[in-house]
């Protein structure tokens, strides 16, 4: 075990971990070379073995004060200290480490998704005649996504979205020659966000993991993010947890009926069964016999039900931008571009 375990840490350090962090490429390498880390880490349950946990969990001990000489390291972007510092604390800390990473995910949160999700947002409020919106987030994690138009979009073509005056600043690069649709977003009056496991912003250790997701020394990624709770902690959107099948109604039932509801996806669908998939698809057309729904989507190629692919391959390296509108049960659903990166690249094709 110990030695699939090494190669897992050293192919992490040397492949992923080398494009975003030299710090943490040292520190898993280091990992995968240590006897003592890796029966460690074999403590863990199986499953929460995987470098982006334990490296958060590593990463919460700095920022809860609990592994000062690693804190010293990361804080000195010192690589080679942080190695022995991360294994000492590792070893020191392995209880506290077992329980994070036992009970918590390893969390991805980006506000680069506000530049896929705003212009199509808009265009399903215009198609359905909508002046009001409401926001529900499936797989919301700390509910960024519903924050998109509070924040500040800038595309490399020049155009710009949303509201120019906030502290949330969201790049965009343009790939091809179309522009975005530069339509307003129509009055957001309700927030909803559905999750196995919600964070909510105000909570400090809630906001702590999320920090903690991040490598020590992305401290561009930490600036956004430190403005992004910021702004969600301004005015937090109600947050329901549970199975995204289930609790659906619950959430379609907090929007106001004068308001069309919007559903939004961003890479939360990978996760579920096709079966799952195609229920979640029937839920939104249930909550469609009295009023039209909304669903925008950001998947991988071929993830979401219904929504067309331009006929690209599975594992493309890119995403499908999906915007589908139930009305009396009706489905109009329609791929309006591709992304890349998580967001930070669009291609708008509607």
């Amino acid at each position: 075990m110990a030695g699939g375990l090494a190669q897992t840490y050293r192919r992490f350090g040397e492949v992923d971990a080398r494009r975003i962090s030299p710090l943490y490429e040292r520190v898993a390498v280091a990992l995968s070379e240590s006897p003592e880390a890796l029966r460690a880490i074999e403590t863990v349950p199986a499953r929460r073995r995987h470098p982006t946990l334990i490296l958060a969990a590593l990463h919460h001990l700095v920022l809860s004060g609990q592994a000062p000489e690693l804190a010293a390291a990361y804080a000195a972007g010192d690589g080679d200290a942080a190695a022995g510092a991360a294994i000492g604390a590792l070893l020191r800390g392995i209880g506290s480490v077992v329980d994070i990473a036992t009970r918590r995910r390893a969390r991805a949160d980006e506000t680069g998704h506000h530049a896929v999700l705003y212009p199509a947002i808009a265009e399903a409020a215009r198609r359905a005649g909508a002046n009001a919106v409401g926001l529900i987030d499936v797989g919301c994690s700390a509910g960024f996504n519903l924050d998109v138009d509070r924040v500040d979009i800038s595309y490399g073509n020049g155009q710009s979205l949303g509201d120019p005056s906030s502290a949330v600043r969201v790049p965009c690069s343009i790939v091809g020659g179309r522009r975005v649709p530069a339509l307003p977003l129509p009055e957001v009056v309700a927030r909803v966000g559905v999750d196995v496991d919600p964070l909510d912003v105000t909570d400090a250790d809630d906001a702590r993991w999320l920090r903690a997701c991040l490598a020590p020394d992305q401290r561009e990624r930490a600036a956004r993010l430190e403005a992004e709770l910021a702004l969600a902690a301004s005015a937090p959107p109600l947050l329901l947890r549970g199975d995204a099948v289930e609790v659906l109604p619950e959430a379609f039932a907090k929007v106001p009926s004068d308001a069309l509801p919007v559903v939004t996806t961003t890479w939360a669908l990978s996760s579920l069964s096709l079966q799952s998939r195609l229920r979640f698809l029937h839920r939104l057309d249930e909550a469609a016999t009295g009023r039209a729904v909304a669903w925008v989507s950001a998947e991988g190629v071929g993830v979401a039900p219904s929504i067309p692919t331009f006929g690209d391959r599975h594992a493309s390296g890119h995403s499908i931008i999906g915007l589908a509108l139930f009305d009396q049960s009706a489905l109009r659903a329609e791929a309006v571009g591709r992304c890349w990166s998580r967001g930070s690249m669009l291609a708008w094709l509607a």
